[in-house]
């Protein structure tokens, strides 16, 4: 795997066993020249978290969990882009990998089938018109079994694991993969309308279904239609399109 990721600008790897959260840990390296191009990976996180503070659950050995920071700053107004850039990388690192295709729902998740199998979150640091940037990624690989598994029953909906679909699937294959990808996609922050774009094509986007659960606004479902300058979602609506913001909304799966 360290062969693949020489050819990238994700040249190093630091692995720990345990951590709180590795994107805490890269928070501290953002700007720095021994943070540039660090991917930190972690066995298992004590203070996993995701998207709006919630806790991220993932057994030791079943996840990949790591955290890269991009090797250079990017404009502070791409900031918004970056969780639909690392989206794409990893769902076209895990096709090319294992041959499964993940499909990408808004704003930050990636589902296999329609449960949740991989979140994604980004940590910045910003100075003027730059910024520095490390993505998070947490991505379900193999299903723990036994004792393990139990953490896992008080989520809902359940999530997925790749090794249900693809039970050879090895976490450092992937992983490697993943990362070729993500510097495959570098020069697409340059762009961030077309980070946008390529995502709304590789999720399918319009016309797909919503349901979403407003701070202010309560339950509500909508058409998609496309994501807005800032990351927003577009929703067609019965009294017209709705814009939804990364802030103030969650999307909700029923149950499968």
């Amino acid at each position: 795997m360290r062969e693949i990721v020489a050819r990238t600008r994700f040249t190093h790897l630091r692995y720990v066993a345990q951590t709180a959260s590795t994107n805490d840990d890269a928070a501290a390296l953002l700007g720095t020249s021994a943070g540039a191009g660090l991917v930190i990976i972690a066995e298992y996180q004590s203070a996993g978290r995701g998207r709006r503070a919630r806790t991220w659950i993932a057994p030791p050995a079943s996840s990949l969990l790591f955290t890269a920071i991009l090797p250079e700053a990017i404009p502070a107004t791409a900031l918004w882009a970056v969780p639909f850039w690392a989206a794409l990388s990893v769902a076209e690192g895990i096709e090319q990998s294992t041959g499964l295709r993940v499909k990408l729902q808004w704003p930050n998740d990636l589902l296999l089938g329609e449960q949740k199998c991989c979140g994604i979150l980004a940590t910045s640091r910003v100075a003027g018109a730059l910024a520095w940037v490390g993505c998070g990624v947490g991505l379900n690989v193999r299903r723990p079994a036994g004792t393990q598994a139990e953490e896992l029953a008080a989520i809902e909906p359940p999530p997925a694991f790749l090794s249900d679909r693809a039970p050879a699937v090895q976490r450092e294959t992937l992983l490697g993969a993943i990362l070729l990808s993500c510097d495959g996609h570098l020069p697409l922050l340059n762009e961030p309308a077309e980070v946008a774009r390529a995502w709304e094509a590789r999720a399918e986007l319009a016309g797909t279904p919503y349901r979403i659960e407003h701070d202010e606004a309560g339950t509500f479902e909508g058409i998609a239609q496309r994501i807005s300058s800032d990351g927003g979602l577009i929703v067609r609506t019965p009294t017209g399109e709705r814009r939804v913001t990364l802030a103030d909304a969650r999307v909700l799966r029923e149950p499968v």
